[in-house]
């Protein structure tokens, strides 16, 4: 028996097993592309994150600079 008479079978069993195996991934979540929701959840994490980072400049300044970082916020 030639060796391409064996490679090409095996080769053949490993791509039918992969789509098999994408088939079944994909009939068990229901859907093939990333979930549009989560998407606009990490922008709102985002921007608590970022929010939350200048909470924590602000309580952490000392007092003149608290001032002057108020007053650059309020005038956004």
């Amino acid at each position: 028996m030639n060796p391409f008479e064996i490679v090409v079978p095996i080769v053949a069993l490993v791509m039918l097993s992969t789509v098999l195996k994408t088939w079944i991934k994909y009939r068990a979540t229901g859907h093939a592309g990333p979930d549009p929701e989560a998407a606009i959840l990490r922008d709102e994490v985002k921007k608590l994150r970022d929010r939350v980072a200048v909470l924590e400049r602000i309580a952490t300044d000392k007092e003149n600079l608290l001032e002057q970082e108020i007053e650059r916020l309020r005038d956004r």
